[in-house]
């Protein structure tokens, strides 16, 4: 008697399990540039460097103006028609260069370490990259700034209450005043990415920015006083002045006319940002 064994030769089945195809959406894009920018220590730094200047800053002026107030003698020039919303603002010009330094490093910086790459074929339309970069960081410069206003508004009215410069957050002007500060300051982030992703130099980037905002201004002023009339009020700097500012006078732009052309100089920044994206590689 014999048996015959059965032998089964078909090969067994295995069970691959595939990843799940992720799509690049805008929102994952926003996310991670979100986590990227709170993963690097100096945007901490920066930031927090931005809120002591607009802060400490503003008291300092205002305890300085409350001491010229009390000893009675005739004010300085800065202080002579100085106000809370004004001595309040007065680091503004030093935020606004901590704030766009860490613009230009959110994007020059990933050139600068050859991160961009993996950032770039991770997205490879490119500016989707841009935006979220710009969005992400206006929106924290925005929030900053706004907050930092504020809270210097709140401590420079304690110490200057009882002087000419005396005012209260209901007072014509002055909310709308602290909310330009914190847009401006938003704005001034934005510009800073761009110019960063336009030159791909964290130096370059700094540099024009510098330029942009506070050189320009003084090499105008040397300038016959008709051009001077032309061409101050529409710079960057002068322009992103006048968001804020309290009063205005014929040399100056109103506050809707200085926020058009200040956001103006940022879209350009943008489109040539997003210009060099497109066109040229890595």
């Amino acid at each position: 008697m014999s048996t015959t064994a059965t032998v089964n030769t078909e090969t067994p089945r295995t069970t691959l399990t595939s990843r799940p195809a992720y799509r690049v959406t805008g929102l994952r894009v926003i996310r991670s540039e979100w986590a990227k920018l709170w993963s690097l220590r100096s945007t901490w730094i920066t930031l927090g460097l931005a809120l002591v200047f607009l802060v400490v800053v503003g008291v300092i002026a205002s305890t300085q103006y409350r001491s010229q107030f009390n000893s009675g003698k005739p004010m300085d020039g800065d202080f002579a028609d100085a106000t809370a919303v004004s001595l309040a603002l007065f680091g503004t010009t030093f935020a606004q260069l901590a704030l766009g330094v860490l613009g230009v490093l959110v994007t020059a910086g990933e050139y600068s370490t050859g991160m961009i790459r993996a950032t770039l074929a991770a997205v490879p339309r490119r500016l989707p990259v841009l935006w979220s970069k710009s969005l992400v960081f206006g929106l924290v410069a925005l929030v900053v700034g706004t907050v930092g206003a504020l809270a210097s508004f709140l401590l420079v009215s304690g110490i200057v209450n009882g002087t000419d410069a005396a005012l209260g957050i209901s007072d014509p002007g002055v909310v709308r005043s602290l909310l330009g500060a914190g847009l401006y300051l938003g704005l001034v982030g934005v510009m800073g990415a761009a110019l960063g992703a336009l030159l791909r130099s964290v130096a370059g980037g700094i540099s024009v920015l510098v330029a942009a905002l506070m050189l320009i201004p003084g090499l105008v002023s040397l300038l016959p006083s008709s051009w001077q009339d032309d061409i101050s009020p529409y710079l960057p700097g002068n322009a992103g002045e006048s968001i804020f500012a309290l009063t205005h006078d014929s040399t100056t732009l109103s506050p809707t006319a200085g926020l058009l052309v200040f956001l103006g100089w940022t879209l350009l920044a943008l489109a040539g940002a997003a210009y060099r994206l497109v066109r040229t590689d890595v």
